[in-house]
């Protein structure tokens, strides 16, 4: 979380210079946090003996992670490396959620929620998903700030480093596609494999139903980006409000779930 914070206030200055420069140095910063999230997942996995996917902290911690591993891909190259100073506050709001105690129930960590393969893999594909959006979020934040820059500060995008807009909007949607491929799969495993509560309707939980309405959402996008060549401002406030509507409303109906409660 402190690397997280100085990566944040590092991002402010970049901000500020209008990405006039690269930044090795938060890609550095978001490198070391990485791998002590990392760290942090593989001792308490070890420490409880299972998949540690089972309650909203750990949830907070994956998807931190998964967004974190893109970001690094992608951030080989020079030009995608300033996603890092829109993930990186982003990553830090995320912690500081995920902080707050009433989220980590020790009970639940020592009781494995997930006790079988075919759960553990529905709630990682799910986490991962949800960080595919999250990164495509933040591309959609880049592509909406270069664009505004090409409006009103024309100097200021010439002289900046960021990616061409044209780039930006491509990754926005290859991003959201794998994001929706990963979300597609995690829902159907837990659809078909997962085994349910005694007494619970499937098409009755509050999660379910969410996820439901969350794919519908998704699959709008994608379709008025590929079948109706609609992209650009609109489908990057797509990606960027449908993220906030999950990162919203996420938590609630984790807590409203029978099924994921159990």
């Amino acid at each position: 979380m402190g690397i997280y914070g100085l990566s944040t206030i590092y991002s402010v200055f970049l901000w500020r210079r209008g990405f006039q420069q690269d930044n090795r140095l938060n890609y550095f910063l978001l490198l070391a946090g990485f791998g002590l999230n990392v760290l942090a997942m593989v001792e308490r996995g070890l420490s409880f003996s299972r998949c540690p996917v089972t309650n909203l902290y750990e949830a907070v911690v994956f998807i931190s992670w998964a967004i974190l591993l893109v970001y690094l891909l992608l951030g080989t190259w020079s030009r995608l490396r300033f996603l890092g100073a829109f993930a990186s506050p982003v990553l830090f709001g995320m912690g500081v959620f995920g902080l707050m105690p009433a989220l980590d129930n020790p009970n639940s960590a020592l009781r494995p929620e997930l006790a079988n393969g075919w759960s553990s893999l529905h709630a990682a594909l799910i986490l991962l998903a949800y960080g595919a959006f999250g990164l495509s979020s933040i591309a959609g934040l880049m592509y909406l700030t270069q664009e505004h820059n090409l409006k009103f500060h024309k100097l200021q995008a010439v002289l900046s480093l960021l990616p061409p807009i044209e780039r930006l909007e491509r990754t926005v949607g290859r991003l959201l596609l794998a994001g929706f491929i990963l979300f597609t799969a995690g829902l159907m495993v837990g659809a078909l494999w997962v085994k349910k509560p005694e007494g619970v309707r499937f098409y009755q939980d509050a999660k379910v139903i969410w996820s439901a309405f969350l794919w519908l959402v998704y699959t709008g996008l994608l379709i008025m980006r590929w079948y109706f060549r609609q992209g650009g401002r609109r489908f990057a406030w797509g990606a960027v409000g449908t993220f906030a509507f999950v990162i919203l409303t996420f938590w609630g109906t984790n807590l409203l779930s029978v099924i994921h409660r159990h």
